[in-house]
């Protein structure tokens, strides 16, 4: 028996957060004795970029190198990863929480007829039964769901578990599959991908700007603090509605959710629809001159002060540092 992690890339690069599902799923495997963990890839990625998925924990990968499977369509991803998991005798599926990964696990878990449990946030307790721990309500709550079927399928929350490096390289086995691509209601004809910006749902450290900011022509000390720090930019909800930023920087509960390690809000006062979007994250450092905003009761770290005179300094204290 095995336990099959689901590999998400982009552009020929292994995402952290599946990297962070294989750890999951080799700490499960050596607490419940279920055997190795193998991974598949699909699409167009090299064979030594998969070999360094073994550092995480997968003795094995399999690699469906299918170019139909590069571009993401969901049906297809879903066939592929059901094959392999018949392939390999799983029993338990292991995925990230992902815009992708959500919708591929739906659809596994009907074809599997599987339990599925998302937002993992810890391993399994199975002295008695299968009790898994998730995250609910925007990170506020956590439940316990108890899982009786056989087949399993578990979506782990970003940084919700440490990343393992100190494995051996995996090998990697080419699978030919079976994936007829005229059964699938989606076809992707085109597609437009920005360039030049960390995304920030896959970002590790993500700087954001509020209101403080005072408008769009100071946007340059958030952007070159990010940049030293190898950060994508986000902004409050009031910022991109008016204009200031581009929607797709809005960060927030009708925004984009983020689970950085760092989270660095700047001229934020911490609405209650932004701090859903960014509790997940694993520290918050919060500046701002109003000593009473909340985001300072949501903080790990806190500067009382105009973002004015402490970007800059911060920016170069990060320059002196590398």
């Amino acid at each position: 028996m095995s336990i099959l992690v689901y590999i998400e890339q982009a552009e020929g690069s292994v995402k952290k957060t599946s990297l962070e599902a294989v750890s999951f799923a080799r700490a499960l495997s050596d607490k419940t004795n279920c055997g190795e963990v193998v991974a598949v890839a699909l699409g167009t990625v090299s064979d030594a970029e998969l070999s360094n998925v073994g550092t995480a924990g997968a003795s094995k990968v399999f690699h469906v190198a299918d170019s139909k499977l590069d571009d993401g369509v969901i049906q297809a991803h879903a066939e592929a990863v059901a094959q392999a998991y018949q392939k390999v005798g799983a029993k338990t599926l292991i995925l990230a929480k992902s815009s992708l990964g959500d919708a591929v696990a739906a659809r596994l878990a009907i074809k599997l007829d599987a339990a599925l449990v998302s937002n993992v946030v810890e391993l399994p307790e199975t002295a008695n039964g299968y009790v898994v721990k998730r995250s609910i309500y925007t990170g506020k709550a956590f439940a316990q769901t108890s899982v009786t079927k056989e087949n399993k399928i578990l979506a782990i929350k970003k940084n919700a578990v440490d990343l393992k490096t100190d494995g051996a390289k995996a090998s990697v086995e080419k699978v030919s599959l079976q994936i007829a691509d005229t059964n699938f209601a989606t076809k992707i004809t085109s597609t437009d991908k920005t360039t030049g910006e960390i995304l920030l749902p896959e970002a590790d450290i993500v700087v954001s700007g509020g209101r403080g900011m005072k408008g769009p022509e100071n946007w340059g000390m958030i952007e070159d603090l990010a940049k030293e720090l190898g950060a994508a930019t986000g902004c409050s909800k009031p910022v991109s509605d008016i204009g200031w930023r581009p929607h797709h920087e809005h960060v927030g509960q009708t925004g984009v959710k983020v689970a950085p390690t760092l989270y660095i809000a700047v001229g934020i006062s911490g609405a209650i629809q932004h701090l859903a979007g960014v509790n997940s994250s694993k520290f918050i450092v919060v500046i701002n001159k109003d000593p009473e905003a909340p985001f300072f009761k949501a903080a790990d770290y806190g500067i009382v002060g105009d973002a004015f005179e402490v970007l800059p300094k911060l920016t170069e204290a990060v320059k002196a540092i590398k």
